[in-house]
């Protein structure tokens, strides 16, 4: 009798215990078909399907446990997947792998993850960093040639080896830092530093982000050290029939003894309209390259339809008008596009299907 008393009483204990822990799978299927044409500088037509278009494609798991005293304990799991091709080069958790402590004092993040500055203020593009009429201004702008001794995420968007803090929020008030370790013999070449502030308070949000990054330059077999700073502003208002929406960045390269530094400014301007079980979007952005002394205008318009909570068919029309030297293409995912050539034209459409679970 006693022995039965004490196994009912520990299945008891680890019921409880259960309840207090969750863990979830979640994830998104985002496949559509696109057509850029001057896909290339010999002006060719490219078409088929795509992935993330409207939602980056993606499988996780995440979880928490109540460690009681108001104290949790959390982690995130994260991976793209590409409807496409089914992950051609096989499945990972580069997206997100953190381990985190959340309370009253905030949250504290380990790991890779999108760095605290972009996860935030990235959020004021109407088309959520996805498909053809995505803000551009986190681009790789100097390219594979611009940065050595890192190599990966020299456009601030994730960073690896990563402690964050996320504050609690102060009356719309919020705030983030995350530090990325180089995790270097000799030299600082990978580490990240950056944070953000933000303000959310009814229908206005505001969030000023700033973020840097150790690289190096190289050319001929020498190299140097230097930097890549970004500084975005970015602000949004929420007029009920239509949402408005600024965003306006500097993305600097700096220490080039080879070239000197480099600028691109990036501005961005739009209204979303919520028509029924769906919404319009319109956005217009500059891309400013001071470093080559050329511009770039991107005009681009969608629609989403909801079929329900967890799927939508959309549509996005982009075009992106190149002056001078500028060769910039759009971004796409499952399809080779490059720049049209120097001061060229390219215009993309794209359709498809957005399912999260």
């Amino acid at each position: 009798m006693k022995k039965s008393l004490i196994a009912l009483a520990v299945l008891a204990a680890s019921g409880a215990a259960m309840a207090q822990s969750s863990v979830t799978m979640f994830g998104i299927v985002d496949t559509g078909v696109t057509y850029v044409n001057h896909a290339n500088a010999a002006g060719d037509s490219v078409y088929g399907l795509t992935s993330s278009g409207n939602a980056t494609s993606r499988l996780g798991f995440r979880g928490t446990e109540d460690l009681g005293g108001g104290l949790k304990a959390g982690f995130w799991l994260e991976g793209e997947i590409f409807g496409d091709n089914g992950n051609a080069n096989g499945f990972n958790f580069q997206r997100r792998s953190t381990i985190s402590l959340m309370g009253n004092f905030g949250e504290v993040r380990m790991g890779r993850e999108l760095t605290p500055s972009y996860s935030k203020v990235s959020g004021y593009d109407l088309f959520g960093q996805a498909g053809i009429g995505q803000f551009n201004g986190w681009n790789e702008w100097l390219g594979a040639n611009g940065a050595t001794g890192v190599t990966a995420d020299t456009n601030n968007i994730r960073s690896s080896n990563m402690l964050s803090y996320y504050t609690p929020n102060f009356g719309g008030f919020t705030g983030g830092l995350g530090y990325g370790f180089d995790e270097q013999t000799t030299g600082k070449a990978g580490r990240y530093i950056g944070g953000f502030g933000a303000y959310d308070n009814g229908p206005l949000s505001v969030t000023v982000a700033y973020d840097q990054r150790n690289i190096g330059f190289t050319l001929g077999g020498l190299s140097t050290a230097g930097k890549h700073n970004i500084l975005t502003i970015g602000a949004s208002y929420n007029l009920n029939v239509a949402k408005l929406i600024a965003i306006a960045q500097q993305s600097k390269y700096e220490g080039n003894a080879f070239s000197g530094d480099a600028k691109f400014n990036n501005y961005a301007l739009g209204a979303s309209m919520p028509v029924g079980a769906g919404e319009f979007k319109l956005q217009y952005a500059l891309y400013d390259q001071k470093a080559i002394d050329s511009k770039a205008h991107q005009l681009s318009l969608g629609y989403v339809h909801n079929l329900s909570k967890r799927t939508a068919l959309y549509g996005t029309v982009a075009y992106l008008k190149n002056k001078d030297n500028s060769n910039l293409g759009l971004p796409t995912k499952g399809l080779t596009v490059a720049g049209p050539g120097l001061g060229n034209n390219q215009t993309g459409v794209q359709v498809g299907v957005r399912h999260a679970f």
